[in-house]
């Protein structure tokens, strides 16, 4: 028997050790629980026998009786409660075989070559990650039975990695993650998550807001219960999962690890790349009301701009001739607008459907449809924060046309304590808080042709939306600042020629000549913080842009 063997032996073990331990924990719990009424039976069994007789004695049989009867009842409105919390699934986008059919193969080989049963499904998630999860519970499988509590696990795969990653670096990635469905096919290991995850449920459901007061004591109570036997499980239950992953990891030794430590670079590329994509690129569309339809595929084009610009990612774009893991999809337009609009919902809120103020957008289109549109938002926000703070217009002779001149002569003018631009970004931050609270929220009304399918996040539970916000709120300077750029870039489109661009890294980008200029904040933020206008000034010369001109505002 090999090192390898040895100690997947000996992970399987401990894993299985720590979970009869929490098996234990829940016979424990359940022997304080008949703990009266056995007392009361060996009392009444004990006066049946002519023992312990006398009016003292049957009192006191008679009052065990009552708590064990008390005990049991309350025990059983807790176990039920438990078992009808239903615990949270990750939101995702379900995988059909019929649509990846090649995807399924690769999983059932992979599975094969590991000795291990393979997934019952497979989803996609707009993260980069991959996993197996627990999908048994009658909530989440429209019933409850021996057949479905013994169905595999369903394999979650981050959607980056399919267009980012070759079919044989995926193959390579996804060999541990697969390894783990032997683990959740022992008995004791599925019986000590099911309790687990019973538990946790139960707790976010005695957490739940909106109950009244009859349905609040109850569930509180359960929670508080639910809550004392996970701090009691939480050390084995870590334990079990780890060892759990250290048995997957070394199974999975046998197959591609040396291409799977190649492959893990790619997975932290992947995943800088994503995170660059979600909150400089896809967080202004969705702030403007657009939701890009193709993210998936925008990372290859962001990873491909890292690698140039990078010499860290140097190299990594030869892959690109390989066959790409996403051919394994037969529809991957389908399902890279099914994952991009998942996004939208998890990082920023969104509603569950298209419509007018909510209206996907093509990477050829984001220029106009998001940049500019932004810009001069943005642009006529400025305006009308100093119209309502009474600052005079730069042209007397026409003072109802915005000119950038008329922001820079406000700035750079004298003021109160932190000059005229702290007046003016505490305005734009209530501007935008008030726009941001006047727009139409993710609720009940949005989302109610979504209520009578299938929703992809009704199983997560009641958790207000965005479940995972990109970015802390911006400060009002940091507002003031972004405000301005967009001024000066309407200024420079309008009068210089310039024109929207999408920069694949950084997000909106202004192009002059076609190039991208990339050093507008400097001088945007000398004006703002320290009123001096002499470096956008130069600035604006170099590009050729008016200031005195008239801007067009949205």
């Amino acid at each position: 028997m090999s090192g390898i063997d040895v100690g997947e032996e000996l992970g399987a073990r401990a894993a299985q050790a720590r979970a009869l331990a929490l098996l234990r924990i829940r016979s424990r719990a359940l022997a304080v629980v008949i703990t009266p009424a056995a007392v009361a039976v060996v009392l009444f069994a004990a006066g049946a026998q002519g023992h312990l007789g006398g009016p003292v004695w049957d009192g006191v049989r008679w009052a065990v009786l009552g708590v064990a009867v008390v005990v049991l009842l309350v025990a059983a409105a807790v176990a039920v409660a438990v078992a009808r919390a239903r615990p949270a699934v990750s939101p995702t986008v379900p995988v059909a075989e019929e649509g990846a059919p090649d995807l399924y193969r690769l999983v059932r080989d992979l599975a094969d070559r590991l000795g291990v049963p393979a997934p019952s499904a497979i989803a996609l998630t707009p993260d980069c990650d991959s996993w197996l999860e627990d999908r048994t519970h009658r909530a989440h499988r429209g019933g409850a039975g021996r057949e479905a509590r013994n169905t595999a696990p369903v394999l979650v795969i981050g959607s980056p990695f399919l267009w980012w990653m070759r079919v044989a670096e995926l193959r390579a990635v996804l060999a541990p993650v697969v390894a783990g469905t032997d683990s959740s096919a022992h008995p004791d290991i599925a019986a000590a998550r099911r309790f687990v995850r019973g538990l946790d449920a139960a707790v976010a459901d005695g957490a739940a807001p909106g109950r009244g007061a009859l349905r609040a004591v109850p569930a509180a109570f359960t929670g508080w219960v639910a809550r004392l036997l996970l701090r009691a499980c939480r050390e084995h239950a870590a334990e079990m999962e780890r060892c759990v992953a250290a048995t997957a990891s070394m199974r999975a030794q046998g197959v591609d690890y040396a291409l799977r430590i190649a492959a893990q670079e790619q997975v932290g590329l992947a995943y800088a790349g994503w995170d660059r994509l979600l909150t400089r690129v896809a967080l202004p569309a969705w702030r403007m009301g657009r939701w890009p339809s193709r993210l998936d595929a925008g990372v290859v084009s962001a990873l491909t701009e890292l690698s140039r610009r990078d010499r860290l990612a140097d190299g990594f774009t030869s892959r690109l001739g390989e066959r790409p893991a996403c051919d394994l999809l037969e529809e991957p337009g389908i399902a890279d607008e099914a994952t991009s609009l998942l996004a939208a919902r998890l990082f920023h809120g969104g509603p569950a459907e298209s419509g007018p103020d909510w209206a996907p957008v093509d990477w050829q289109q984001y220029p106009d449809e998001v940049v500019d549109r932004k810009w001069r938002t943005e642009a006529a926000r400025l305006h009308r924060v100093l119209d309502a703070m009474g600052v005079p217009p730069a042209s007397v002779a026409d003072p109802a046309v915005p000119t950038l001149a008329r922001v820079m002569e406000h700035l750079a003018g004298p003021g109160g304590p932190g000059g005229p631009g702290e007046e003016l970004a505490a305005g734009i931050g209530a501007a935008v808080a008030r726009d941001d609270a006047q727009a139409p929220a993710p609720g009940p009304a949005q989302q109610t042709a979504s209520a009578a399918g299938a929703d992809t996040l009704d199983l997560w539970g009641p958790d207000p939306l965005p479940l995972f916000p990109l970015q802390p709120p911006r400060t009002g300077t940091e507002l003031l600042a972004d405000h301005v750029a967009a001024m000066v870039c309407c200024a420079a489109v309008d009068t210089a020629g310039a024109a929207p661009g999408l920069d694949w890294l950084d997000g909106p980008a202004l192009l002059v000549d076609g190039e991208r200029r990339a050093d507008l904040a400097v001088p945007v933020l000398s004006l703002v913080e320290d009123g001096d206008p002499d470096p956008l000034r130069s600035w604006l010369a170099e590009v050729g842009v008016r200031s005195d001109k008239p801007v067009r505002l949205v």
